[in-house]
């Protein structure tokens, strides 16, 4: 079985990646998704570009990947994301959510959960994908999650399993954007519109 045959058994539709709206203004300038090493030295983002995380010092040796996440975003450090890290700023969150095919690309690595945690385990390949939705994840010691009967057979058994995108991800794979209001989506447009970009923004207010 193949990481495409995987993706279609399981009805997989998308992979997502939350941040800013400097982020997305970032991302549709630059055409493309840079991991965190690469962001300093894009020049389209250098008075834009923001870290969705603050301290990544536990991964260090994976700042060039994009991180992504499954059918559903982290919602756990989505949640720390906007509630503390960037509570005090002004501004706007977005969702882009990119076609699966991604996961078929080469170099591309699968986390069991968060990358930074310590039971993680790393993988590529179908068997890497596949073991995002075993029985049981161990995020850290004495921490284990366990899928139940109710997941969905497309969302990971742990919500902050991890696709690991090698240096950049390309805007041509990325199929919409969601936003939580329609303020939020008159922005992105007149953003697309300012860089030509002809994507699809969806307003999803349930995501944030």
């Amino acid at each position: 079985m193949t990481v495409a045959d995987i993706i279609a058994t399981r009805n997989i539709e998308e992979v997502l990646h939350f941040t800013t709206n400097r982020g997305i203004t970032g991302m549709i300038a630059a055409g493309r998704v840079l991991s965190r090493k690469r962001l300093p030295d894009e020049k389209h983002l250098e008075h834009v570009y923001q870290y969705n995380c603050p301290d990544r010092s536990r991964d260090a040796s994976w700042h060039d990947y994009v991180n992504l996440s499954i059918t559903t975003v982290n919602r756990h450090l989505f949640g720390i994301s906007k509630g503390k890290w960037h509570r005090a700023q002004d501004g706007w969150w977005c969702i882009a959510s990119f076609v699966p095919e991604i996961m078929t690309h080469e170099g591309v690595q699968f986390t069991t959960t968060n990358n930074m945690y310590t039971g993680v385990v790393r993988y590529s390949g179908p068997s890497g994908l596949e073991k995002l939705f075993a029985p049981h994840i161990c995020r850290w010691e004495n921490n284990v999650i366990n899928r139940t009967s109710t997941c969905p057979p497309n969302q990971p058994t742990c919500e902050q399993a991890e696709v690991l995108y090698p240096g950049e991800l390309f805007l041509n794979y990325l199929q919409r954007l969601y936003v939580k209001t329609p303020d939020d989506a008159a922005a992105l447009e007149s953003i697309l519109i300012l860089y030509s970009r002809d994507i699809e923004v969806v307003e999803r207010l349930e995501l944030f």
